[in-house]
């Protein structure tokens, strides 16, 4: 385990939930590599070995001041600011209070509230932006484009999953309405007639109160006789999520409503282009008729086109294919939102 010195702690990651999420994968990749510019631990109830640190109960035992006074604290998430809040006022901790909006919707008067007592806010793209009170500073996620890169041998990958070769189109991340992932099998079901090569990969968990919906989307795929060409897989760890990204032709992210949105960064890592909604910051990510296309949500006929027009285009594919990795290496790499981030927490440490 990656313990670190809460003596030495300049800066503290707070996570305070179990279930993998969007939130949860952003801070346990960010924490690793901003470790590298500054002292920096995550602290909750479930986190990876390798990211560095500090028990969560030794928030009330930490000395009050940090090596440079006062402690950075970077919430995500309301629960977390309020645990700021309390360290600060109840238990006299010296903190600055940090906080990143990914909400693209009016936000509640506790959240209003409480981003009102925040030392600095940071907001993951300009939409979002918009719906803060007060302008925010922009700082836009970023990925591992070491772990996310394409496949050395996509074939022999394919083979080792145990995936048919073809034109794989690829949906991943939580299964429900929110996630378009009914949109995604809809839009899909002409395309798979119309193109006997090509498969649907939907990977992600169903949460209990979404079990139902999954179940609508396997049947209508069995009334279409599709079945083995729609392929339902379970949900993988976080790790093991880049080779999923490399074995796809075509990535579709075809939410109706969306914070941020990694999926389509992750894709186009791995040299895959994206037919996206225009949603959460996927304007921002997909550059039209470069590394793909962009269609508006839940018009799930433009967005059977845009993905029947993809596959059956093989140049155009191509040429989005090539753009797509060089497009994220120069404005998405996770080293520059952590430089971003870390030059955020040094102001705040110097005053």
């Amino acid at each position: 385990m990656s313990r670190v010195d809460i003596r030495k702690v300049q800066v503290i990651a707070p996570n305070f939930k179990r279930r993998l999420s969007g939130v949860t994968a952003t801070v346990m990749r960010l924490v690793p590599v901003q470790s590298r510019e500054i002292t920096i631990a995550a602290t909750g109830p479930v986190i990876p070995p390798h990211v560095p640190q500090i028990p969560l109960g030794s928030l009330i035992t930490m000395p009050r001041n940090g090596p440079d006074g006062p402690r950075v604290w970077h919430a995500r998430r309301n629960v977390e600011m309020i645990g700021g809040l309390a360290l600060k006022y109840l238990l006299g901790k010296r903190l600055k209070l940090v906080f990143t909006s990914a909400s693209q919707r009016k936000q509640s008067g506790l959240t209003r509230w409480l981003i009102r007592r925040m030392d600095a806010v940071v907001a993951t793209s300009e939409r979002t932006n918009a719906y803060l009170e007060n302008p925010a500073q922009v700082i836009m996620h970023g990925i591992d484009t070491e772990s996310y890169a394409p496949a050395s041998d996509r074939a022999a990958l394919r083979s080792q999953l145990g995936l048919p070769e073809g034109l794989l189109i690829g949906c991943y991340g939580r299964i429900r309405a929110q996630k378009g992932t009914d949109a995604f099998v809809e839009a899909l079901i002409p395309v798979l007639h119309a193109t006997p090569q090509a498969y649907g990969l939907v990977m992600g968990r169903a949460t209990d109160p979404h079990r139902a919906y999954e179940q609508n989307l396997k049947d209508r795929a069995a009334a279409e006789g599709l079945s083995d060409r729609v392929l339902f897989l379970p949900e993988v760890p976080v790790e093991d999520m880049a080779d999923w990204y490399r074995v796809l032709d075509l990535y579709v992210a075809p939410q109706r409503w969306e914070g941020f949105g990694l999926t389509p960064i992750e894709a186009m890592a791995c040299g895959v282009p994206v037919v996206a909604t225009r949603v959460g910051a996927f304007e921002a990510l997909v550059v039209e008729d470069k590394t793909g296309t962009l269609v508006d949500p839940d018009d799930i006929p433009l967005l059977s086109e845009a993905v029947m027009a993809a596959v059956t285009t093989p140049d155009r594919l191509n040429t989005w294919s090539a753009n797509s990795r060089p497009h994220i290496l120069a404005h998405f790499s996770i080293e520059r939102e952590a430089t971003s981030l870390v030059a955020l927490y040094r102001r705040l440490l110097a005053n």
